[in-house]
């Protein structure tokens, strides 16, 4: 599971120590050398659990799908960054927290507890 981006869809095989690797951020942190360069790159789809190979120096448009599953595995990075929120619960499922500003009805007072005996009729 790669820390470094959150919706990979491959694992890659690095070409100088033949292990495999999320991202290259990755591959850093674990090893003491360099990422070796290659044209043909070792991929393993995330979805399928199929490895696939793609020749980097004639990479086109179609190059991004998996062969197998067609997965998509060619999309823009999600890194995570730091949020700003407001803490507490959902509102619409925990309403302790609102004030509600309705005026409540006096639960004594009724049609029937009315005195009507000074009205003749």
């Amino acid at each position: 599971m790669c820390k470094h981006i959150f919706n990979a869809q491959v694992s890659i095989r690095a070409p100088c120590c033949k292990r495999w690797f999320d991202c290259a951020e990755c591959h850093a942190e674990a090893e003491d050398h360099m990422l070796g360069k290659t044209t043909e790159m070792v991929f393993v789809c995330k979805k399928c659990k199929k490895a696939f190979r793609k020749d980097m120096s004639n990479y086109e448009e179609s190059d991004e799908f998996c062969p197998h599953c067609d997965n998509h595995y060619v999309i823009d990075a999600k890194t995570p960054q730091a949020v700003i929120g407001v803490e507490g619960e959902d509102a619409r499922v925990d309403a302790r927290m609102l004030k509600d500003d309705r005026v409540q009805q006096d639960s004594t007072r009724s049609i029937f507890s009315r005195d009507f005996s000074d009205r003749v009729g």
